[in-house]
């Protein structure tokens, strides 16, 4: 596939780097020449230096040839431009435009982004998905991470195993037989660094990370399995009145008045606007590294601190105070690769890459077959994917025992007729299930395979 990137940021970088590290063709744009000279000497890409959104430089990126456009600039008017000039022009026939001010996306706007109209295939919004992360993570205390499949119906979630962890040292067929009626399959094990893609007899140890695939219905249960019965938090400090941390505020107000929020925001007028537009939230206009501020949002009194603003370096050290003054647990959002890995040495109890929210939505549209949904996982070491099966796929109509899964690949679950499916060795896939499995990068392409319209199918 030849794919062009308007954008060398972080997220227009995460995005080459993957879809580079599987052999596409891409080529990558952006005004800044510095930025063009790292990405083209660290990745299999091409740059090119200009304006992503004029033809001249676009024609010169191979537009012409292009199967996608992914425009992720910093400005939401030149990925739209940049969208609608390769379809109009070039006649490209994917346009993938990441849009940040949420006006281009509210509910009266929403034939906007059509063929008819601004000829955008997907509009992405990171700050209205991430936000939704973080409103995951909230409602559920003690997973890691938290995402949603199959019409909300399935729940992929991560749960670190720790020294009381009441499953540690049972095979996982065991756990099935030991709590039959729980509608939950490990999937993956992060260990020492590798992702593992685990067999019936392999066993969870303490300090793993499992990727577990549930009803949702049963999320809290599979957390209490796992030994984590935190309670949902009552009391939060959101630093940050940006879109996230306003998104974020606003639904909570909205979903779950019973909590007590407190916002503090730096910038004085995004401060008095949003307090016009908050009802319930207290909104405090000062620096999230200032103890007096954070002491006036009782911040010693908070269950989680949750810290959203742009700055990562803010984030952690306003986060670290929190903690030192009191603040029970603390959510933080962490743009840098680089710090993430130091992340829980600092005292992080979690975070948030929101790098990595962005870089799946894309992925969705980028892999072949029928897919629904894709959820990367450990920086891409692994992929939680959704895929509808197809009367000519090879996964339809035999017992799983009887299938011979490439390896690095574990069905989580079925939803069929509305209903969630746990798998086992008898289970025979139908047509028109919808599949939830985690499979490892380099099993990427054998579940596109598995889930390919052929041409029977037609």
């Amino acid at each position: 596939m030849k794919v062009i990137i308007c954008g060398a940021g972080q997220v227009g970088f995460g995005i080459a780097e993957r879809l580079s590290q599987e052999d596409n063709d891409v080529s990558v744009i952006d005004t800044s020449a510095e930025l063009i000279a790292h990405i083209t000497e660290t990745l299999d890409v091409r740059g090119y230096v200009g304006h992503g959104a004029h033809p001249d430089v676009l024609a010169r990126a191979g537009a012409d040839q292009a199967d996608m456009i992914i425009a992720v600039t910093l400005y939401d008017e030149v990925n739209i431009v940049a969208c609608e000039v390769a379809h109009a022009i070039f006649n490209v026939p994917t346009k993938v435009a990441r849009i940040r001010a949420q006006s281009y996306l509210a509910p009266e706007y929403s034939d906007l982004f059509s063929r008819e109209n601004v000829p955008i295939d997907v509009s992405i919004s990171p700050e209205i998905e991430v936000g939704r992360l973080v409103l995951r993570r909230i409602s559920f205390p003690g997973a890691t991470d938290v995402v949603r499949f199959a019409e909300d119906r399935i729940a992929m979630i991560a749960i670190e195993c720790m020294e009381d962890c009441p499953v540690v040292d049972t095979p996982l067929q065991q756990l099935s037989q030991l709590f039959p009626d729980l509608m939950a399959t490990v999937t993956g094990i992060f260990r020492d660094g590798e992702l593992i893609i685990p067999h019936s007899s392999e066993q969870l140890q303490t300090g793993d990370l499992a990727y577990v695939i549930c009803d949702r219905d049963h999320t809290r249960r599979t957390l209490a399995l796992f030994g984590h019965e935190e309670q949902e938090a009552r009391r939060i400090v959101i630093l940050g009145g940006g879109n996230i941390g306003y998104f974020v505020a606003r639904t909570i107000e909205e979903q779950q008045p019973r909590m007590r929020v407190k916002l503090i925001e730096s910038d004085r007028n995004r401060a008095v606007l949003i307090a016009d537009k908050l009802n319930n939230t207290v909104v405090l206009q000062g620096s999230a590294m200032d103890q007096r501020i954070l002491t006036q949002a009782d911040v010693q009194d908070a269950d989680l601190v949750v810290a959203l603003t742009n700055s990562d370096q803010i984030n952690i050290l306003g986060s670290m105070m929190a903690k030192r003054l009191g603040a029970k647990s603390t959510l933080v959002l962490i743009n840098e690769p680089a710090y993430q890995g130091f992340s829980t040495a600092a005292g992080v109890d979690a975070y948030i890459n929101p790098r990595a929210v962005t870089i799946s939505r894309v992925l969705q549209h980028v892999r072949k077959g029928r897919i629904r949904s894709v959820y990367a996982v450990q920086n891409g070491m692994a992929e939680v994917i959704e895929a509808e099966a197809l009367e000519t796929s090879p996964l339809v109509g035999r017992a799983l025992r009887e299938l011979e899964l490439p390896d690095g690949i574990r069905i989580g679950a079925l939803y069929r007729d509305k209903m969630f499916i746990r798998p086992d060795g008898s289970t025979r896939i139908k047509a028109k299930d919808r599949v939830v499995l985690l499979a490892a990068a380099s099993a990427v392409r054998d579940v596109e395979q598995l889930f390919r319209v052929s041409i029977q199918y037609f």
